[in-house]
């Protein structure tokens, strides 16, 4: 059973949230809070497998708390009403991996919450991908670092990572490299040791940040 916490400021949109959840036989919401300071208290306490944690809340929002409730231990998606939002790409940076607008369609929802708890990183929509493609923070003093970087990694590695930050799961860069899925997983966990990175949003931040796509 996955295990859940849902944070939002609405009540409304708690509750919402939590019946499409519980709706799926393999998911159950054990806690919500309204802000910050309850998320943490939520994570620390209950040790839930994926915290939804909403972007703006007054008093300590999701992007304040998020690298303390990333730290605690569960695997953290933002929630936001904006399919853009500038401060979301900070988050990801901290950890979190990745993000749902809040009118995601239930069957989406429950879907990326395994992908998630599954231990893989919320790249393939499509506004998870603009998002980093577009806040990713550039220039050439970033670029030439984050390629200093990635010069750590092997041809085939330098491959397989690039195609991670192009949305891609283990069993798609597979049938497109002609691999097995076993080896590219191989692969990406030795890139996250070599470069430090916690998860896969990292590890596309970081190929975007080196301008290599």
């Amino acid at each position: 059973m996955i295990r859940v916490v849902v944070v939002d400021d609405e009540q409304l949109v708690r509750a919402g949230l939590r019946l499409i959840l519980e709706a799926a036989e393999d998911i159950t919401v054990v806690g919500e809070a309204g802000d910050g300071a309850g998320a943490l208290e939520q994570a620390q306490r209950l040790r839930p497998d994926v915290v939804l944690l909403d972007v703006r809340m007054p008093g300590i929002d999701g992007l304040t708390v998020a690298p303390e409730v990333v730290a605690a231990g569960p695997k953290v998606i933002m929630l936001t009403t904006f399919d853009l939002d500038e401060y979301v790409h900070r988050a990801l940076r901290a950890g979190a991996v990745g993000f749902l607008l809040k009118d995601t369609p239930p069957r989406e929802l429950a879907a990326a919450v395994r992908t998630v708890a599954a231990g893989n990183a919320m790249l393939a929509p499509t506004v998870t991908r603009r998002l980093i493609s577009s806040f990713a923070e550039r220039g050439p003093a970033r670029r030439d670092a984050a390629r200093e970087r990635l010069a750590s990694l092997t041809e085939r590695e330098l491959v397989i990572v690039r195609e991670v930050a192009r949305g891609l799961g283990n069993a798609e860069i597979a049938r497109r490299l002609t691999m097995s899925e076993a080896t590219v997983k191989a692969h990406v966990s030795r890139a996250l040791a070599k470069l430090h990175a916690g998860n896969r949003v990292q590890l596309a931040i970081l190929v975007h940040d080196a301008d290599l796509l």
